[in-house]
């Protein structure tokens, strides 16, 4: 760490207890390098923690409770005590009830991080199902955090790993739905979202974006369908207007095949799996789920709750750590880039004048 950097707090809200989320906290601080950057704030309760430690025989893993974010210490895995019930928890089975301390976990997070405790916020995976019947009323940690944010503009699930980044047009939605829900329009918003994150949170300079047709061999020039001449080619022409480089449509397998992602710094797919399971299939493990277009930044690891492995010690903390770094490392770019186009003799030129006069 650099000297003078101020450690991050790094809000952690602690997802489904049933699950391998707490797992992949405690074995990813087991490295007490991770410590250095970072000052880990789990939202959860001590007693949650230590059945997990004990179950997976990490008892070397220690934490510090606390009873406020403000309270967290350095160099410690900080533990806010958000219930004081003793959970009765059953690893790797489906939560049900317990989800309702996966939403006081998040709303708690949420919270901090609204109120500037906490610097960013990682979510753990949560079940999606359990959590609504519990009473969450978002369909998932996005709409959620939209909501908490204030953000009445859309925004982008953005999957990112080591030389890959892949954005999608559409979300959770049916695949008989996907056609429908793709417009010249939202291919546009959805690409500037993509292109202002690869500035502001990634650092990217000018940018190249890659789109991806919806149809078989990108339509085929109209013979497997009209979609990407007719929606998806006006909007790449008019991103190039608006100078934004974008290019395509490009048939999504040979595109990911022939290793052609390799030359662009972000990828749009027109819908879930079409840009989800090529990520996975090259990332699995190191992928970051990233929030773009927030006003705050939250990350999640590229997983779900691993019920079928949850309590076994198998589970791998390798998406979780790279979570937690992209978390720092994007809040730090976008603090840099409030600076970019500053003029560092304004102030001075401005002084200048007021004595003159």
């Amino acid at each position: 760490m650099s000297e003078n950097r101020t450690p991050l707090r790094v809000g952690i809200s602690c997802g489904d207890l049933n699950g391998i989320g707490i797992e992949v906290v405690l074995k990813c601080f087991e490295d007490n390098r991770m410590l250095a950057d970072i000052i880990p704030v789990l939202y959860a309760s001590a007693h949650a923690v230590s059945h997990h430690r004990k179950a997976l025989k990490l008892d070397e893993v220690q934490f510090h409770r606390v009873n406020d974010a403000r309270e967290a210490l350095p160099k410690k895995l900080n533990i806010v005590n958000v219930w004081e019930d003793e959970v009765v928890l059953e690893l790797g089975k489906p939560s049900g009830p317990l989800a309702s301390f996966a939403i006081q976990s998040l709303e708690a997070a949420a919270q901090d991080l609204a109120s500037g405790k906490v610097d960013v916020l990682v979510t753990a995976p949560i079940d999606k199902h359990a959590m609504q019947q519990a009473g969450f009323a978002y369909p998932g940690h996005t709409e959620f955090l939209q909501q908490m944010a204030g953000a009445d503009s859309e925004v982008l699930m953005l999957l990112i790993s080591e030389g890959l980044r892949v954005g999608t047009v559409t979300g959770h939605i049916p695949i008989k739905d996907v056609a429908g829900a793709i417009t010249t329009d939202r291919i546009v918003s959805k690409a500037r979202l993509l292109h202002q994150s690869l500035l502001r949170d990634l650092g990217v300079v000018e940018p190249r974006i890659a789109v991806l047709g919806l149809n078989p061999h990108a339509g085929d020039g109209g013979t497997l369908g009209s979609e990407d001449k007719e929606v998806i080619a006006p909007a790449i022409r008019r991103l190039n207007e608006e100078g934004i480089s974008a290019m395509g449509p490009y048939a999504a397998d040979g595109f990911f095949g022939n290793g052609s992602y390799k030359h662009f710094d972000g990828v749009l797919a027109m819908y879930h799996d079409q840009g989800l399971a090529p990520f996975k299939a090259l990332s699995f493990g190191n992928g970051v789920n990233f929030t773009a277009g927030l006003p705050i930044v939250r990350t999640s690891p590229d997983h779900g709750t691993g019920l079928d492995i949850a309590g076994q010690g198998i589970a791998d903390e390798g998406s979780f750590r790279a979570a937690v770094w992209m978390a720092a490392d994007i809040h730090r770019n976008r603090e840099d880039y409030k600076t970019i186009g500053v003029n560092p003799l304004q102030p001075q030129k401005r002084e200048k004048e007021r004595k003159e006069h």
